[in-house]
């Protein structure tokens, strides 16, 4: 018996059968839909970038292996995208849910107008003390800060929470800034 031809015959149907392996197209679909879902999601932008822009890189990743004709390993970017798609939707309504829970917490704005308080004493204590200091320039930014509060509360009535919490570091940072220029003008005067 011949195997030469058997041999033959088997290894172009082994060719013929690996050849007919089909891309996973339904899977590269739904990728492909669920990542596009995950970047038209506001919170997954602005809450779970990192795994949103991971989920892009296994479309990426998906797409070039259906390109050289690798399908397992396009299926199994395929199901990466999926899952970091979900992961960032969900992560960005977890983080958007925090945002909201912190803005709305009622003691945000009475705690800034605590430090405010505390900030307009060091100030006039200063003042008191005759400390070298722009007064006018420290008056004008403690207007500032309270204009600024009174829109966090207006922020936090209307539902505006991140913009409420982004108003509410900015001050923060601003009564910082001023309480280091007290403490700057008290460590002058005492040398």
């Amino acid at each position: 018996m011949n195997f030469k031809p058997v041999f033959i015959i088997c290894v172009f149907l082994a060719l013929v059968m690996s050849g007919c392996e089909k891309p996973p197209l339904a899977e590269m679909e739904n990728a492909r839909e669920r990542v596009f879902q995950a970047e038209n999601d506001a919170n997954a932008s602005l809450y779970a970038a990192s795994t949103l822009e991971r989920a892009k890189n296994a479309l990426s990743r998906m797409q070039d292996e259906a390109d050289n004709k690798r399908y397992d390993a396009a299926k199994t970017y395929a199901a990466e995208a999926i899952s970091l798609a979900d992961r960032a939707i969900l992560d960005g309504r977890l983080g958007a849910s925090r945002v909201s829970e912190e803005a709305s917490d009622t003691s945000l704005v009475p705690e800034l107008r605590k430090d405010i308080e505390d900030t307009e004493r060091n100030i006039n204590g200063a003042r008191y003390n005759q400390m070298v200091l722009d007064y006018d320039a420290l008056d004008k930014e403690i207007v500032n800060i309270h204009n600024t509060t009174d829109q966090i509360e207006v922020d936090q009535a209307m539902g505006r929470h991140q913009q409420a919490m982004d108003k509410a570091g900015a001050v923060r940072t601003e009564l910082a800034e001023i309480n280091q220029k007290v403490a700057g003008a008290v460590t002058a005067r005492k040398k």
